[in-house]
């Protein structure tokens, strides 16, 4: 992957007033880093709600690293049924005016032997978690997303349908194998374009910012505990089709 430069291709920005809700809460579930999970008491069947570190697959499915021992876990085990809120209404002066998407679906622990991928995506977004990923209590989880409910707003509220939410990504497997030389590359050689992304395009302060995975959708971004997420125009399944919309966004940056 050589280094994001500028670009002849037109801009096609995407502006979150005529996103399709199905892409507007896509992305909004990308950007979460945590999220309160709804279960069912194992033994009351009464709801139980929780905070939750979160990450997202390839394909956009909610990822969980929770421990055996806590309360949602075991409801789970009982129960699989699950609801995660996420909540984008930081720094919204009027909180309700802001962005917030409730998820259901069902919860499946991922065995150690298939949980390779969703590893090493949770772990990129939360470093962190590494120091107990491994304890035997602590397992990754995967939510299946039934539907969803977007509230992007003040009168926009909208049902989505879990495929038209996450589609399949089966044609984004050359880009999902490339992810981690792509995450390197930029962070060992274009530092300076991330930093230009954060500050420019997500209007972010800081140095330092480091790309921690790379989706159809977009990039996540991370500098200390601070996660940001920046979205590709157009849907990238190829690093060459991801290394267009990051020369596009680069563009877009100097440009400002």
């Amino acid at each position: 992957m050589t280094e994001p430069t500028a670009s002849s291709d037109p801009d096609s920005a995407r502006d979150p007033a005529t996103a399709d809700p199905a892409t507007e809460a896509r992305a909004l579930l990308r950007a979460a880093d945590r999220a309160v999970l709804g279960t069912l008491d194992r033994d009351t069947g009464g709801p139980y709600a929780s905070l939750v570190l979160l990450a997202t697959a390839a394909d956009g499915a909610p990822l969980l690293l929770i421990s055996r021992l806590a309360e949602h876990t075991r409801n789970l085990e009982a129960d699989p049924r699950a609801s995660l809120l996420i909540d984008g209404t930081a720094g919204f002066e009027q909180p309700m005016e802001g962005p917030r998407l409730t998820l259901a679906g069902r919860a499946a622990r991922l065995e150690p032997a298939a949980a390779g991928p969703a590893r090493a995506r949770f772990l990129a977004r939360h470093p962190d978690a590494a120091l107990y990923a491994d304890f035997g209590d602590f397992a990754f989880w995967r939510i299946a997303v039934g539907r969803g409910h977007l509230v992007a707003g003040f009168g926009r509220i909208s049902g989505v349908d879990g495929a038209a939410l996450l589609p399949p990504a089966d044609d984004a497997a050359a880009l999902i194998a490339a992810e981690a030389e792509i995450v390197a590359h930029m962070n060992q050689d274009h530092a300076d374009a991330l930093d230009l992304y954060a500050r420019v395009l997500l209007g972010r302060d800081g140095d330092g910012w480091r790309m921690t995975g790379v989706d159809p959708d977009g990039v996540d971004l991370r500098r200390g505990g601070a996660v940001a997420r920046l979205s590709f125009d157009r849907r990238a399944t190829t690093p060459d089709l991801a290394r267009a919309e990051l020369v596009r966004l680069v563009k877009r940056a100097r440009s400002s």
